[in-house]
């Protein structure tokens, strides 16, 4: 299994995989729309200029839109020497949409040097692997919040796969053996991967070291544990303290590196992480 550091792709500079993410930025294209799960915690519909949390969007981008947008902020004196990697993380999955992939392929073409970064929810990491890999891509976030499908399927309410929505276990357990399956082969391609986790109290707490050491076996890299934001069917609940969020964080760094500086970025993100800069008009709008 290609894991070794020099095997890995390239990905100095990328400031989510040891890159200085003080001088080291990224940009996100929203071009992305279609989700095929639904997980408890997710909100599309609001969007603020100071609204900072994933699938969140000012606006959707074609792929061609987002070239040029790319050639804007290459060229910018301000932004153009920080940028280092081109994201797409959403709104929704990025593997459920075609515009990811045309998105890479312009890129790809243009701005080979820029490192090609995705976020998924690994739904159809087994069978877009091989694209990815085509198109290559660097490095790979996929989120993974429980091993055991009954917890799984606490937190998912149904999956869209094959045409069929699926729900309850039976969900959980074809996104879970989807998600390990792509993580495994993603690394055996050399990809450096993480994996984020939402930490839902009351649901996932005991599945967190449970998944640090799966996934390191696997092939992951590092490991992001994010508080859960309430909104959506967690509305409700009361988030992690940024100090559980840290103790949790330090029981796990003995299994695998941890994320420390994550900021859970818009869809649309551009910037250093913390420090984005608006690249559209935004305003508090409702995302159908």
């Amino acid at each position: 299994m290609a894991t070794a550091c020099n095997e890995r792709k390239n990905i100095q500079g990328h400031p989510c995989f040891g890159g200085n993410h003080h001088k080291n930025g990224r940009m996100h294209l929203a071009v992305a729309p279609r989700c095929n799960i639904k997980c408890g915690y997710c909100s599309r519909r609001h969007d603020c200029a100071n609204e900072s949390r994933p699938g969140v969007t000012s606006r959707l981008l074609t792929p061609q839109e987002a070239i040029v947008k790319v050639r804007e902020v290459v060229a910018s004196d301000i932004l153009g020497p920080i940028i280092k990697v081109i994201g797409i993380a959403g709104p929704g999955d990025p593997l459920a949409n075609e515009e990811t992939f045309e998105t890479f392929r312009l890129i790809g073409a243009e701005f080979p040097h820029l490192i090609k970064c995705m976020s998924t929810n690994g739904l159809l990491l087994p069978e877009k692997i091989d694209l990815l890999q085509e198109l290559d891509l660097h490095s790979l976030t996929v989120t993974i919040n429980a091993l055991d499908p009954r917890v799984g399927a606490k937190i998912y309410s149904h999956i869209l796969y094959h045409g069929k929505k699926l729900t309850g276990t039976e969900a959980a357990e074809i996104l879970i053996a989807n998600q390990l399956e792509g993580l495994r082969r993603a690394a055996a391609y050399g990809m450096t991967i993480k994996v984020n986790t939402v930490y839902i109290p009351g649901v996932n707490e005991d599945q967190i070291p449970l998944i640090g050491r799966k996934v390191k076996e696997l092939g992951a890299f590092v490991m992001n544990v994010m508080p859960i934001i309430p909104q959506a069917d967690f509305a409700g609940i009361v988030p992690p303290t940024p100090a559980l969020i840290d103790e949790v964080r330090s029981a796990n760094e003995q299994i695998i590196g941890q994320f420390k500086h994550c900021r859970q970025c818009r869809a649309d993100a551009v910037g250093l992480i913390g420090q984005d800069v608006a690249t559209v008009e935004s305003a508090c709008v409702v995302n159908r």
